[in-house]
C-alpha cells in the first residue's frame, strides 16, 4: 500500500474514550482499522454497519480506501469514533455530502462519558450499604 499523503484526507473521531484517526484516499473500498481488515478487526456485525454508515450514506463504499488508527475504549466506543471519523474526513473529501451526513445525525459527537467515581462511594452514585445498627 502505497503512502502518498497529499491526495489524503483526514478525520479525527471520538468516542467515550475512544479515539479513531482516519485518512481516506482514492480507491477500490478497502477498509483497514489497526492494520486489519475490517471484518477481523470488528467481530460483530453491529459495530462493522456503524464504520460504514457514512460511506453507505455517501455512496461512496466503493470508490474510496479508508485506513484507521483507533486506541481506547471497547468495540462499540471505537466503532463509534470511527464512524464520526470517516463523516468528517468525508466532509473534507467533498464539501457536499456534508448535509446529507449531518441530516443523518454521523457529523454528530455524542457527548455521553463515563461519570467519576465520587469519594465515599462504591462508584459513580452507587452508596455503601444502610446500617441502622
Amino acid at each position: 500500500m502505497a503512502v502518498s499523503a497529499a491526495n489524503d484526507f483526514l478525520g479525527t473521531g471520538r468516542r467515550k474514550s475512544s479515539v479513531a484517526r482516519v485518512r481516506l484516499r482514492p480507491g477500490s473500498g478497502n477498509i483497514v482499522v489497526n492494520k486489519k481488515s475490517l471484518e477481523e478487526y470488528f467481530v460483530r456485525q453491529q459495530d462493522r454497519s456503524a464504520v460504514t454508515a457514512p460511506l453507505e450514506q455517501a455512496g461512496k463504499q466503493a470508490e474510496i480506501d479508508v485506513v484507521i488508527r483507533v486506541h481506547g475504549g471497547g468495540t462499540t466506543g471505537q466503532s463509534g469514533a470511527c464512524r464520526l471519523g470517516i463523516a468528517r474526513a468525508l466532509a473534507k473529501f467533498d464539501p457536499e455530502l456534508e448535509a446529507g451526513l449531518r441530516e443523518a445525525h454521523l457529523m454528530t459527537r455524542d457527548g455521553r462519558m463515563k461519570e467519576r467515581k465520587k469519594p465515599g462511594l462504591r462508584g459513580a452514585r452507587k452508596s455503601t450499604q444502610f446500617s441502622k445498627r
